[in-house]
């Protein structure tokens, strides 16, 4: 049994089987016990009453909803219902809102608004130096372009919406069903729905077609579980509205809960024909459920649209921005800053040189009698235009572009295709892609993300002797076996596989009678419902170990045909057997085992019971057979990472049970502590236990789910499992995907409490020392050598991070009228926020010295709260994976969202910012193209940044010699073309296309991943790297040129030193400059790269000769200019040379530093690039030898597997009741058609 657990207060710790409660859940959901913790002779909390729920439902009566007292202000004297419409809305924009919405959100970006502020400046004549077509052309292109994306995603959300909210459903209106549809629902309407429907709303089931209104859920839009769940109505409410005239008169009033995110309570009561009747979950039909082996069900819709649970669940949507966003947005700061510095020096100059020469010189006087400081205000503004290049507006189309390249990248990749299911990898935003490259945390659901949702029988150990591995009738072990053939059993299920002959020959030959006695407590101990489908049997399990296990046992002769309310039926070995069923003692948390007591048909009474080792072991009789050589066994497979449980049994003779059966029926009908009293009584008889062996099953990971863990934890990852699974299931989930080894350390809740109270003492008790010590590195938790892992589930969390104390606390002096009284420092209670920050910022630094961290029975606003805490103190890159709608929350909070889509719903998925079938491609997403989404992006960057500056600050080294005029040293199409036609391409496919190494080698070397997270590609420094060659570049085109014209004679005696003439040599020596340092930087060469260098500058030449040409400046004389210069000053070899040595010098330098660079401090990139070919063979040697994946490595040491059982009560409340057993129609069936085991899979119970 497990150990009490000291909390700070000394009191007893939290169930690490509990789900703890949400911050979400109103205040009447706390109970009474759990306030207990108040000092001596305070008063104790009384059961909230019927008047505090604040949710009223009236049946079939639509105004009711809309009554003043229910209404609430929205707007000044504009009122709406509190009751929310069925309707749901997740876009963004209507055709009327578009245009204003969509571009105030554009303008809210700095450079889009800076500018539209250009653009009027532009306006005014008085400062105007470049056409406003420059500024007007780019801009519209820019809002243009990102418009038209924002229109599309929003245009898919409505699609999705209206999809939704068009369903049909058949509502009761006017007297009877009509069909409507979803978003026409109300609250308070009763509405009928069949089998494989969607349930539109979260519904008070009524009735239904089934007996006694049982009803079949399936709840993997919720929580990705598959086994399907069953529901009932009021018993009332089942005889009294089966007919469409019943349901029209129903008129009940239901008192509940405020609408929550609680996915695992309600508590609620109905009102009708004066008499209340108590509602819980069980009466309760989810909205994002599906009906299933059920063909009609009526219900009353007591919550709606956004008020429905799973809604409640889905977190706020956020606004994701990348951290190169960011750093962008930071670098357009500073450039605007470094704009206003350098406008206003060269307005001060002019105004001095204004002064001083301007207004001396009689040639340069220009009509305006303006003072000097007057001109050097215009100056400012002018230059204020000439240089807004520095803040590059296509820079924002550009990254646009190469994101949505990258996204359609992601989608076409076949290796992320999965065929089975004809999914493929699907990016669902276009904003997030270089964030791929940066992840430092990856928080991961557990079933249905790293698990397949499928168990499988795998072995068995059976007095002393295990089966399961591949071996021959006679016991002889096979390296390779082939499947058991089970065409002997007509029952078989054909999808079964065991490899160990000797077992069935063992079974067949009906010798041992402890094998034979094995199966038939697995055929006869469980609280599987057998339901008969036409000739077929359909059963239900309330977990799938348990269909797992009646399936075993079905395929090695021991079938389960039918159940009563006190029999059970099964065949054994072809010969049909009916025992009576005398009690039924079922599963729970604390007991951790079921049992159930037969009436053999020779009159014997016998009990039957399985369990966790760790509870059967204490229970056995000491003259139990084989015990130390089953608890060998079991280490074995717990080493394997299998999940166990042990059989037993036990004689009972009928005097002790006549004895034990009158204490029973005593205890099931005492008012107060009847749980406590049956458990009780259940430890009196599972005692003295015989025992018979063992079961092992496997809960099957998704393929590769090892192999990525492992590659991502090489390139630095850290991976954390966040489930609502119990403790036992997810450690054990742990070791078999090798997230835990055996060599790591384990720390659970109570040893993590441990340390952070010493740690919060230390703090109190030295607070000079801890205020001194606030921003300096603390020592670490774990001081001893090796691997650590942490072990937390959702009650501990609560209690490490006072979030149930402060609840609770609130709660309990709300309700006593009293003020929260100042804490004492020896309760355990934080004493200010600074305290409490501090202990959420301990447990996040002891969690990130962890190897391995897994949270289990946590809730989905817990799931949330962890990688909120993480992303809040460690400033670290998220990303959170899961299939279900508990993962929404935590897929919304992370900086990336992934969802897992297949069969378990599309909730995650249409929250998400990824979606693929696998897990395993989670590594080709981050190690592949997040990596080259980031290298990409930050090379585009860079060099953006860097070819602005060198084209941009000519202007400024030119100034020296115009008198600070404000002139520009190009012309004017070729200011308005540079980013558009004569450098962008390049650039733009780098950013596209380039890689340092290929697909392969990236996943070979996952130490390639480490500058993303580092930053180290793109940050302030590498924006002054730019910045400095930049200027040097700049530099060396504006002065090589100058020096060249200045006192030069050309070949025909006229010299080429006019203003028109240097403006051409000097474009063109940076458009040669720039495009040949993006060849220089690019590492993936193909054809379309090559032509895009070479065509970007015979674009220039062809469009420069066009406008300088005689034709056009006829046409439009004062747009065009430069009429013959390009042809006059490029005839002159002397200016060829000129071009040719500028270009020279700016890029020697470069080619210098690469090279050095690369020589003496290669990267680990620079070292795979330059061995590239010899990796590149190895891969493909690798390839063509076609290895067999290497076998999961078993761990040597003892380790205690989960025991696999239900996560809840199972279904022997409902067997008890008869309220579930059906007749079984009396017809002819083929045995071998004649059961169909309902897929179960492995899931997490919220």
């Amino acid at each position: 049994m497990s150990r009490p657990r000291s909390d700070s207060q000394g009191s007893l710790g939290p169930d690490d089987e509990v789900m703890p409660y949400s911050d979400d859940e109103t205040d009447e959901e706390l109970e009474p016990s759990s306030e207990g913790d108040g000092p001596p002779g305070a008063p104790q909390e009384e059961e909230p009453k019927l008047g505090e729920f604040g949710w009223k439902v009236k049946a079939n009566d639509r105004d009711f909803c809309n009554l003043p007292e229910y209404q609430h202000k929205v707007f000044l004297c504009f009122k709406k219902s509190k009751y929310a419409g069925n309707a749901i809305k997740t876009y963004k924009y209507n055709a009327l809102t578009f245009i204003p919405l969509n571009m105030f959100e554009q303008f809210k970006r700095a450079a889009n608004l800076y500018f539209l502020a250009l653009l009027i400046l532009q306006i005014i004549p008085q400062i105007t130096t470049l056409p406003w077509y420059t500024t007007l052309v780019p801009l519209v292109l820019v809002l243009g372009i990102t418009a038209i994306k924002d229109l599309v995603d929003d245009l898919a959300r409505h699609r999705m919406d209206k999809e939704i909210n068009n369903r049909k459903c058949e509502v009761l209106l006017d007297g009877r069903f009509q069909e409507s549809k979803w978003r026409d629902i109300h609250v308070g309407d009763v509405v009928r729905l069949k089998k494989n429907d969607f349930i539109p709303a979260d519904i008070m089931m009524l009735s239904s077609s089934n007996p006694n209104s049982l009803c079949y859920v399936e709840t993997a839009e919720l929580d990705g579980e598959t086994n399907l769940k069953f529901k009932m109505g009021l018993r009332v409410t089942d005889e009294r509205l089966q007919e469409e005239s019943q349901l029209a008169r129903f008129d009940a009033m239901i008192i509940c809960e405020e609408p929550n995110n609680r996915l695992d309570k309600f508590t609620g009561t109905m009102r009708w024909k004066k008499e209340s009747y108590p509602l819980d979950l069980d009466n309760m039909l989810l909205r994002g459920c599906t009906i299933r082996n059920t063909d009609e069900c009526h219900g009353l819709v007591i919550y709606a649209g956004a008020d429905t649970k799973i809604m409640r669940n889905g977190g706020k949507t956020r606004f994701k921005r990348t951290k190169i966003d960011e750093l962008m947005n930071y670098m357009v700061y500073t450039i605007f800053v470094l704009l206003i510095l350098v406008s206003s020096g060269l307005a001060i100059g002019h105004t001095f040189w204004y002064e001083e020469i301007g207004s001396k010189a009689w040639y340069l006087y220009d009509g305006l009698d303006q003072e000097a400081s007057y001109r050097g205000f215009l100056s400012f503004w002018g230059y204020i235009i000439v240089l807004n290049t520095m803040v590059p507006i296509s820079l924002y189309v550009s990254v646009e572009v190469i994101r949505l390249g990258q996204s359609k990248f992601i989608n076409w990749d076949l290796q992320m295709y999965y065929a089975e299911k004809d999914t493929p990898a699907k990016a669902r935003t276009t904003t997030l892609n270089e964030q791929l490259g940066q992840i430092e945390y990856i928080f991961s659901d557990k079933t249905g993300t790293l698990t397949q949702n499928i168990m499988a029988f795998k072995k068995c150990t059976i007095g002393g002797r295990t089966y399961g591995d591949a071996t021959t009738e006679t016991g002889v072990s096979l390296e390779r076996g082939k499947p058991v053939d089970f065409s002997w059993n007509t029952y078989a299920d054909q999808k079964f596989d065991f490899l160990d002959h000797s077992l069935v020959a063992c079974i067949r030959s009906k010798k041992d009678k402890d094998t034979l006695e094995f199966f038939k407590l697995l055929s006869l101990c469980h609280t599987v419902m057998v339901e008969q489908k036409e000739d077929e049997l359909v059963y239900q399990a309330a977990s799938p170990d348990e269909g797992a296990l009646v399936t075993a046992a079905r395929n090695f002769g021991f079938v389960f045909l039918s159940r009563t309310q006190d029999t059970i039926t099964i065949s054994e070995m072809g010969q049909e057997t009916t025992y009576g069923m005398l009690a039924l003692l079922d599963f729970n948390s604390d007991r951790k085992r079921m049992s159930i007591i037969l009436k053999f048909p020779d009159g014997r009474i016998r009990l039957y019971c399985k369990g966790a080792d760790t509870v059967m072991y204490e229970r056995l009789h000491p003259n139990s057979k084989h015990q130390d050589t089953t608890q060998a066994h079991l280490d074995v497979f717990a080493n394997e990472t299998l999940r166990t449980l042990c059989l037993c049994y036990k004689d009972i003779s009928q005097q002790d049970f006549d004895s034990w059966s009158r204490r029973h029926k005593a205890a099931s009908v005492v008012m107060s502590n009847r749980d406590e009293a049956l458990d009780e009584l259940y430890e009196q008889i599972e005692k003295n236990l015989m025992l018979i062996g063992a079961t092992a099953i496997e809960d099957k990971l998704q393929d590769g789910v090892p192999e990525t863990i492992a590659k991502l934890a090489k390139a630095d990852i850290k991976i954390w499992v966040l489930t609502g699974d119990k403790k036992e299931t997810a450690e054990n989930i742990g070791y078999s995907c090798s997230l835990l080894t055996d060599n790591m350390q384990i720390h659970y809740g109570e040893d993590v409490n441990v340390k952070l109270t010493s740690r919060q003492a230390n703090r109190r008790n030295n607070p000079l020392a801890s205020g001194l010590n606030r921003k300096k590195v603390q020592e670490p938790f774990f001081t001893e050598p090796g691997k650590n892992a942490l072990i937390i589930t959702g009650g501990w969390l609560n209690e490490i991070l006072y979030e149930k104390k402060k609840k609770r606390r609130r709660l309990r002096l709300r309700r006593l009228g009293k003020r929260p009284p100042s804490a004492n420092p020896q309760d355990g209670q934080p004493i200010d926020d600074w305290e409490k920050e501090m202990r959420q910022v301990d447990f996040v630094d002891m969690a990130c010295e962890c190897e391995a961290v897994i949270c289990c029975r946590v809730t989905p606003k817990q799931k949330a709260n962890v990688v909120s805490l993480v992303k809040k103190y460690k400033k670290a890159i998220t990303l959170s994976i899961g299939d279900g709608a508990n993962d929404v929350n935590m897929i919304k909070t992370a900086d990336i969202g992934v969802g897992i889509s297949g069969q378990e719903g599309m909730q995650a998925v249409m929250s998400s910012d990824y979606a693929f079938a696998q897990f395993c491609y989670l590594e080709r997403l981050l190690l592949v193209h997040g990596r080259w989404s980031y290298i990409r992006m930050c090379k585009f960057l860079r060099f953006f940044f860097f070819k602005n500056f060198a084209f941009t600050l000519v202007h400024f080294w030119y100034s020296f010699f115009s008198g600070y005029s404000a002139q520009v040293a190009y012309e004017d199409w070729f200011i308005t073309l540079y980013n558009v036609c004569y450098s962008s391409l390049p650039v733009l496919l780098v950013g596209l296309l380039d890689q340092d190494v290929n697909d392969k080698l990236s996943l070979k070397f996952p130490k390639l991943y480490l500058p993303g997270q580092q930053g180290a590609l793109f940050n302030f420094k590498n924006f002054f790297i730019s910045l400095f060659h930049g200027i040097f570049v700049s530099l060396i085109t504006f002065f090589i040129p100058y020096g060249a014209f200045l006192q030069t004679m050309g070949q025909d005696g006229e010299a080429p030193s006019d203003y028109q003439s240097f403006a051409v040599v000097t474009a063109c020596s940076l458009i040669i400059t720039v495009n040949l340092q993006i060849s220089l930087d690019t590492s993936y060469w193909t054809f379309v790269n090559c032509f895009a260098v070479l065509g970007s500058i015979a674009i220039y030449f062809g469009i420069m000769f066009d406008i300088h040409s005689a034709g056009i400046h006829v046409i439009f004389p004062s747009a065009f200019t430069f009429t013959g210069v390009a042809s006059n000053a490029l005839r002159q070899p002397y200016l060829w040379l000129t071009i040719i040595l500028t270009v020279a010098i700016s890029l020697l330098p470069v080619i210098c530093i690469q090279f050095l660079h690369k020589s003496i401090w290669p990267s680990v990139g620079d070292k795979v690039q330059r061995n590239r070919k010899k990796y590149e063979m190895e891969e493909e040697e690798e390839e063509k030898k076609k290895k067999k994946p290497t076998l999961f490595q078993r761990g040597r040491q003892s380790r205690r597997s989960a025991y696999a059982f239900s996560h809840s009560r199972g279904y022997a409340d409902l067997i008890a009741s008869g309220r579930s057993i059906r007749r079984r129609p009396a017809i002819q069936r083929d045995p071998q058609d004649s059961i169909r085991e309902v897929p179960q899979r492995e899931a997490e119970n919220i």
